[in-house]
């Protein structure tokens, strides 16, 4: 039988790892972009494992998503993988997390960030889903009833200590959103961004001061608890049906009502 595909960019952890699984036992396959060494390699094992226990395929590529011709090289395998299979790829979904977590300007105890991090950090965060989306789209991967999704955070419009590149990524990715929306709507393709709630992932950790992000998340949170992974890919499946095809250049908040709470 046919399906449709999902691309998650940074399939192997967090967000990526649980969209991977939810979208699978919704019945689609998963095409997975991940950036693992051999230490992490079980993780993306039990996660493939998961997703062939669904019934769906997967196919998994261990490259650089920001590296342009790594982004080639996979999308042409992902082309002779769909005229082998059939089907299109139905759902992007950005959810890299791999950037410099330095300070600005800095001190004598902790250097501020160099130019070379923050280029990085706007490139991989940001930048790459537009290269992304329009490889999909002039290829002819994606089509219509094409559904892109954006992983964005508070640190977009908020700040953090040591959270500066990072935030100017997220800040980018919602107006990259913007202009996708507009620009992909003759072709019946939606963008929307995903703001989800302070949720507990491997990226969450390595952000200075995490511990007093998640105490005061629980706090504020109207359940008294974080958002967690599996919340938001269940949101993903669902926002990714027909019925939501007027909805299109949003940042969506996806946190359980925290961020409404003082």
């Amino acid at each position: 039988m046919q399906r449709d595909w999902v691309l998650i960019l940074g399939a192997s952890s967090g967000f990526g790892a649980a969209s991977a699984r939810a979208f699978a036992q919704a019945g689609h396959n998963i095409l997975g972009v991940h950036l693992d060494r051999s230490a992490t390699r079980p993780i993306v094992d039990a996660l493939q494992a998961d997703i062939q226990a669904a019934g769906v395929q997967s196919h998994f590529f261990n490259v650089n998503a920001a590296d342009e011709n790594k982004r080639g090289e996979t999308l042409a395998q992902v082309g002779q993988l769909l005229e082998e299979h059939g089907g299109q790829v139905r759902v992007l979904i950005h959810s890299l997390a791999f950037g410099s977590l330095l300070p600005l300007v800095g001190t004598d105890q902790q250097p501020g960030l160099r130019p070379k991090q923050m280029t990085m950090t706007l490139e991989v965060m940001g930048h790459s889903l537009v290269w992304w989306t329009r490889d999909l789209v002039r290829q002819g991967l994606m089509g219509k009833g094409g559904r892109i999704f954006a992983m964005t955070s508070s640190g977009s419009h908020s700040a953090f200590h040591a959270y500066g590149a990072v935030g100017a990524a997220k800040a980018a990715l919602e107006s990259h959103i913007r202009y996708l929306a507009m620009e992909l709507a003759p072709l019946e393709i939606t963008a929307n961004a995903i703001l989800a709630g302070v949720t507990d992932t491997p990226a969450l950790r390595k952000i200075p001061g995490h511990e007093d992000l998640i105490e005061n998340a629980r706090k504020r949170n109207p359940s008294q608890r974080l958002t967690r992974c599996e919340d938001v890919a269940a949101c993903l499946v669902t926002l990714s049906e027909a019925g939501t095809h007027w909805m299109t250049g949003n940042t969506l908040r996806v946190d359980g009502g925290e961020d409404i709470c003082s």
